[in-house]
């Protein structure tokens, strides 16, 4: 039987982040009060229904995984977010090893909730940590308080969860050498079994953005952040996570199986506002805004704004893309002659693992990681 994971995007945070460009939006954005119980009791309600939309339409039975995303899923609360999980549960064959994620900022949670969300079915758990250092969250304009990782990880811990990740950025604007790496001996002093370490990319639109736009902040070199990338790389290695995506690290048997069937290819549906599905190359994706969201769910219950099919050479062109990114590599039987002979030069500079390679697989090395994107460039011409 065919598997559909689900990704429930949460579109709240109780402020914006100056580097993000997610779909999100604020108490005052949005005129709604900051406590958001019963915001969470109304949206929950929402995301039911589409769910059930989601049967009605969907062929697949079983679900191996769930992830809550955001925003800040733990501005829900916990019985909320237990209502979803139930009602997959219902509609579709939830697997009982299924993974269910939550991601948490780490001023959202305390020893109750968390409790509360191992009751309510969640059984892993990502905490936003991105640094170590006040003046680097200062620069991301992050709220909160670096020491409350450690007591959320902790009570994460003490109420069940064995799956623990954390979210680190790298190559942010003031930030030394020094300051990454206590950043990094920091998490990996964590009860944890996942880090995700990613490089900032500041975007338009957002006030990181126009800070350096406008100059008053200047971002640091494409070496520096490349020594940051090795550095974390090492040190995660010793301490036992093995590299298994691009900027994903896990203990053995703890990598993120949801986000595995994203660069796996597999079938997953988006529930909420602005969020992306993806089944048998059709993909298609919902209205952003809340309000929208919820008139459209009021008018029929089908939230999508937009979709499209893809065709076999994107399907292909997807795949190099996303697996490339994985320990695993390519198989040759994916690529076509040209692209052998493209990737066999990479694998002459020593970017490519030369074990891998005799068995018919295009496996970066550490140094093919730092460029991987010039590889796909190269490589899809």
């Amino acid at each position: 039987m065919s598997s559909l994971a689900f990704y429930v995007h949460i579109p709240y945070c109780v402020r914006r982040c100056g580097y993000c460009d997610f779909n999100t939006y604020t108490p005052g954005e949005l005129s709604i009060d900051l406590n958001f119980r019963d915001v969470s009791r109304s949206y929950i309600d929402l995301l039911l229904q589409e769910i059930n939309f989601a049967r009605q339409i969907s062929t697949a039975e079983k679900v191996p995984t769930i992830f809550f995303g955001g925003g800040t899923p733990t501005l829900m609360e916990p019985v909320d977010l237990g209502r979803v999980v139930s009602a997959i549960g219902e509609k579709f064959d939830l697997l009982p090893n299924a993974e269910v994620t939550t991601e948490a900022n780490p001023d959202t949670v305390t020893q109750e909730k968390l409790a509360a969300l191992r009751t309510a079915g969640i059984n892993r758990i990502s905490f936003g940590m991105q640094s170590a250092t006040p003046h680097v969250l200062d620069t991301l304009d992050r709220t909160h308080n670096p020491e409350n990782v450690l007591k959320a990880t902790q009570w994460a811990r003490e109420a069940g969860f064995d799956e623990i990740s954390v979210d680190l950025i790298y190559g942010t604007p003031g930030e030394s050498i020094s300051d990454w790496q206590r950043s990094i001996d920091t998490a990996l002093s964590l009860p944890i079994t996942h880090i995700s370490a990613y490089a900032l990319i500041v975007e338009s639109g957002t006030k990181l953005g126009a800070q350096v736009k406008r100059g008053d902040i200047v971002m640091p070199d494409d070496d520096e952040t490349a020594d940051k990338y090795l550095l974390a790389d090492e040190k995660f290695e010793a301490a036992g996570f093995r590299w298994y995506e691009l900027s994903n690290w896990s203990k053995p048997g703890s990598e993120s199986r949801h986000n595995l069937a994203y660069w796996n290819g597999d079938n997953w549906w988006g529930a909420g506002p602005g969020a992306h599905s993806h089944i048998d190359g059709r993909r298609f994706w919902n209205v952003k805004h809340p309000t929208a969201y919820a008139q459209k769910m009021a008018n029929g219950g089908d939230p999508k704004h937009e979709e499209e099919f893809l065709t076999d050479s994107q399907k292909a062109s997807e795949e190099i893309m996303l697996k490339i990114r994985l320990a695993d590599g390519l198989a040759f039987d994916s690529l076509t002659p040209v692209q052998i002979d493209a990737l066999e030069g990479f694998k002459s500079q020593g970017h490519l693992i030369e074990q891998s390679w005799s068995e018919k697989r295009a496996v970066l090395t550490r140094s093919g990681r730092l460029i991987a994107d010039r590889i796909v460039r190269e490589i899809l011409l």
